[in-house]
């Protein structure tokens, strides 16, 4: 069994990242995307450090806010920095793909992670980007979360100077993976 999966497929994430999939869902109500307006941080004051709320324009993702983990983790205020410059250049488009994905699909969308800094081992990480409406009602507006899922005393204080891409996963509705296709052989010849 894969690290991560139940006996019944459903991806399991850290517990963190779990409780605030879980509480996007619950502000989502009716299969739709939560109204930025309608989460509050007061929900999860605990997790606030590691959570960050991003905005869509003009090709980019602008951090609107970074709790104090996402901004010491990078050594300086975020605010207006587009978030795909965290990527390593080669994963920048895989990203941004994810991200249009989440808000198309109006699901979120976890990113299994390595934090890299200068001289020491990378540092696995979960970041969750969850898609919400803004007040004009587009889904303009991200819920992130950085949970890491490896010890951070590995950085040794060092900060992070690009997140690389592991694996990349779009939650469907009920945080199960949606089928994979199979090949099948039909009258000799391969079908999926």
């Amino acid at each position: 069994m894969d690290r991560g999966r139940t006996r019944k497929g459903t991806t399991m994430f850290h517990p963190s990242t779990e409780r605030l999939i879980d509480y996007w869902r619950n502000r989502a109500g009716d299969g739709r995307m939560p109204a930025r307006a309608s989460v509050d941080p007061g929900d999860f004051l605990d997790l606030l450090p590691q959570v960050f709320i991003l905005g869509r324009g003009n090709g980019r993702y602008p951090f609107r806010l970074a709790g104090g983990f996402v901004t010491d983790l990078h050594a300086r205020d975020l605010r207006g920095e587009d978030q795909l410059s965290m990527w390593a250049l080669s994963h920048r488009l895989e990203v941004k793909s994810a991200l249009e994905v989440a808000r198309r699909r109006g699901e979120p969308v976890v990113v299994t992670a390595d934090i890299r800094a200068h001289g020491v081992a990378s540092v696995g990480m979960e970041v969750l980007l969850a898609p919400m409406t803004g007040a004009s009602g587009e889904a303009d507006r991200f819920l992130g979360l950085y949970q890491p899922i490896a010890m951070m005393q590995r950085l040794m204080g060092r900060p992070a100077y690009e997140l690389g891409v592991r694996r990349i996963q779009a939650l469907a509705p009920t945080n199960a993976e949606a089928p994979r296709l199979r090949l099948a052989s039909l009258d000799g010849r391969l079908i999926a």
